[in-house]
Formats: structure tokens, sequence, C-alpha cells
């Protein structure tokens, strides 16, 4: 056994490093030094961060088609004024994705989870020729069965609906097959994202999910964000128990933006099913009206990371205020360095975060950057527990914001499909900013005195959980 673990060892030293960052290439070491032959059979388990074969083949054949179609596009709508410094990063997110900025209206924040339900039940009740729904979490439930009707009152009246849920992510939740079965028996064309299902000979890394949260309607509509298609509650009896409930963040928008978003559900449905869905997505316009807007996205299908990218650079722009608000927090070596940097440098830096997490090794992992950010002067404010706060967003000082459904963490930037999207015109920016206003008033500041009193126990879950979370 003294051989094998000594061959274990020699050869991950020699080929994890590869095509890796050093973080995670060490986190892996660690627990392969630690226990060879355990360590070695997780990594050929989940080491590997990307989709390969077919899976890649469908990214490689739907970026292709998204750069053929707004080949003759601007990088900028025409008209459009950015800010300083801001066109070489659309430019980056351009040769990233394939995306080009296009003209967008939003219209309006959705920070009240009833009030987002009902707006996207009533845009699908709207609908004349196609529904796009894309989740990650999924269930048909007391706060979403009116969502679910409207769906099956479109398929009636001729709409084509289509569904895409990520299976890991809505598998454990109540009712899981009784939706499945109501979704065939209302005509919705549906199907699972990313599906672990080892006796169909469909297997992968099995934390590779789609995060993706997004509605599309007549190629018209479209609503993205943090906010999944469940209760609020997760249906989860510890969190109803507890009073647990998730506050998010959706946008709604029209205009040719909405587009891109039509574009990411037709790979991610060409990807699950084989059947293309080019005729029917809108064609992306360069109308100059509305507000400068790109969609940014990202996960195992890209290798360049391309919300890392975005973040990082927006942050390094910061010259006067920078507003973050991620549920899970763990950042990248580079991201962290960019978010300290920026505090060091005299920029207002603050942080919005829950309390209490849902997650243990998240929660941990998270609170184990604390103290160097509050080394820093970035101002951490806790969203009081139980609620937890899913929101994710940022702005930088009045020129920029971001929303989507990535977090700030090592998931989100490597293991999970996400959507951004930036958008740079000033009141898009400013009802951003009055969404944190409002987070504000309600959190409360976690301070550099009371966190170095935290006793040793936590200090040590602290270290052990972020160990864990760079495990790519």
């Amino acid at each position: 056994m003294t051989i094998i673990d000594l061959a274990i060892r020699v050869v991950a030293v020699a080929t994890i490093p590869h095509n890796r960052r050093p973080s995670s290439s060490l986190g892996w070491l660690l627990l392969i030094m630690i226990t060879p032959l355990l360590g070695m059979v997780i990594f050929l388990l989940i080491g590997s961060p990307f989709v390969r074969g077919r899976r890649q083949l469908v990214q490689e054949r739907g970026d292709k088609m998204i750069t053929s179609r707004a080949e003759s596009l601007p990088d900028v709508p025409k008209g459009a004024e950015l800010p300083d410094g801001l066109s070489s990063l659309v430019r980056l997110n351009r040769e990233l994705t394939s995306l080009p900025m296009l003209a967008g209206t939003s219209h309006g924040l959705y920070g009240d989870y009833t009030a987002s339900l009902a707006a996207m039940t009533e845009a699908v009740r709207d609908a004349r020729a196609r529904v796009y729904v894309e989740m990650y979490a999924m269930a048909r439930d007391h706060a979403t069965e009116d969502f679910f009707d409207a769906m099956a009152d479109a398929v009636r009246r001729g709409v084509t609906v289509r569904v895409l849920y990520d299976h890991i992510g809505s598998r454990k939740y109540p009712g899981f097959k009784q939706m499945n079965a109501w979704l065939d028996a209302h005509g919705i064309e549906w199907r699972q994202m990313m599906p672990i299902k080892p006796l169909q000979g469909r297997w992968r890394r099995p934390d590779l999910r789609n995060h993706r949260k997004l509605l599309v309607v007549d190629s018209e509509v479209a609503f993205m964000g943090s906010q999944n298609m469940i209760d609020s509650s997760y249906l989860m009896p510890a969190n109803l128990k507890t009073g647990r409930h998730w506050l998010d963040l959706n946008i709604k928008l029209t205009g040719p933006v909405v587009a891109s978003i039509e574009a990411v559900f037709a790979l991610d449905w060409l990807t699950e099913t084989g059947d293309s869905l080019a005729e029917h997505v809108q064609q992306p316009g360069a109308d100059p009206g509305g507000q400068p807007m790109q969609l940014v996205p990202s996960g195992p299908g890209y290798r360049t990371m391309p919300n890392l990218r975005l973040f990082t650079a927006l942050i390094h722009r910061a010259q006067h205020s920078l507003s973050i608000t991620s549920p899970y927090f763990v950042p990248e070596d580079s991201l962290l360095e960019a978010v300290t940097t920026a505090a060091y440098r005299g920029v207002d830096v603050e942080l919005f975060v829950s309390e209490e997490a849902d997650q243990f090794v998240v929660h941990n992992a998270q609170a184990s950057y604390y103290e160097a950010l509050l080394e820093a002067g970035v101002r951490i404010y806790l969203y009081p527990k139980p609620t937890v706060l899913h929101a994710k967003f940022f702005t930088v000082d009045d020129v920029a914001g971001v929303i989507g459904s990535s977090n700030m963490d090592y998931r989100s930037f490597g293991l999970d499909y996400e959507i951004s999207l930036l958008g740079t015109a000033p009141e898009f920016v400013a009802d951003l900013q009055q969404i944190a206003d409002g987070y504000r008033q309600t959190c409360r500041e976690l301070t550099a005195q009371e966190w170095a009193a935290r006793p040793r126990i936590q200090r040590y879950k602290e270290n052990v959980t972020r160990l864990m979370a760079i495990l790519q």
C-alpha cells in the first residue's frame, strides 16, 4: 500500500496542476497527500470542472451560431455613450461569450417574492406564440401553482411552452415526480438539465449544474435574476419550522437584449434535447433605443470564466463606491484581491451577506474571508436570520451595475452555468443602489472587534471549509 500511495502522490503532483488555478491545485494536492487513495478517487469523480464530449461540441456549435447572427452588430449600440474604461470590458465580454452589448428597457426590479411570481405569471398569460422557462430549482406548489396554470392555459391557446430545470437542483423537493407528470399531462415540453442517471449512461461530475433562472415570452419580454420557481421556503421542513425564507431579486426586460437571453435558452435546449430553436430565436437588433445592456453567460462550457473576469475588471474600475450583494461570497484569489485593493485605495466598499447561510460549508468558508475584508476596510452587513439573502448584484460607482444568477464564489465561476446582466445607464445603476439602501436599513454591521472575539472552534470550521470550497 505504501508503494501505491507514493505512486499516487507522484502522479498527482505531475498532473493535477495542469491548466488549473494554483489555489484549486493546492487544495486537491493537499487532499491527496493526506489520503492518497480516497483523494484520487474523489478527484477522478469530480476533478474536471469542464464539460466534455457532446456537450462541449454543442457549446462550440452554439457559440459559432451566436457569433454569426450578431457579427454585423457593433460592440456597443449606436448612440450609446459608455463611461470611461467600460468599452474595453464590453469587448472582453463579447470576445469570451460572442454576445455584444444591446439596447434594452428595464421595467423594474422585483425584490418581493410574491410580486415577482405574479409578474412572471401575468407575462405567460399574455403569451401569443412561445414561452421559454429555465430554472435551477422548480416545483409546483401553492406559491407557483398560478404560474403552472398559466403555462397550461397558454398551451390550450396554441402557445408552445418549453421548460428546462436542473435535475439535481429540483429533484429533492416535494412533488417532484408529480410535477413531471403534470407537465406531461398539460402538453408542456420539458427536459432536465445536466441529468445524473448512471443506469442510463448519463454521468458527469455531479456538481456541474445549470444554475440559470430566466423566462422569455414571445421573444419580447424576459425575466432574469436570482429567483427560482418554488416557494420562498423551498418547501423543506427545517425551513418551515424556523421560518426561513429566501429574499431574491429579479428584473423584467424588453428590447433587443431579450434576444441574448433567448439565445442562452436555445443553446441550453439544444444541449439537452438535440433540437435547434434557431428559427424561432429573435434576431438581435441594432435598435438604439433603451439602455445599454450586455448579457454575460458563463459556466463549465466556457473555459475562460467570463463572469469572474467581468466582476474583477469592474471592481478594479471602482473609484468612489462599490456595493456587493452575494449570498455566497467565497471569492477566487483575484476577486478577493480586487475587492480589498479597492478598499485600500479609499473606495467605500460594502458587502451584504446573510447572517446565517443555508449551507454549512459555504457559510463557514465565506466567514473565513471576513477578517481580511474587515482589515482592508470593507463594511460587512449581515441580513438578519432566518431570512436568506439570495439576491445577486453589485454596483460600481454610479457607472455600472450587474444583476443575475451568479454568486461570487468558486461554484458560480467554475462549476455552474450562470447568466449576468451588465448595465451602464444611470437609472439602471440607481435602481440597484436603491435595493442596497433598503438592505442597509435592515442589516446590522459586523465590526472587527466582534469578529476578533469569535470562538476558536469557529475559526477551525472556517479554515477546514475554506479548503473544501476551493476543490475544483
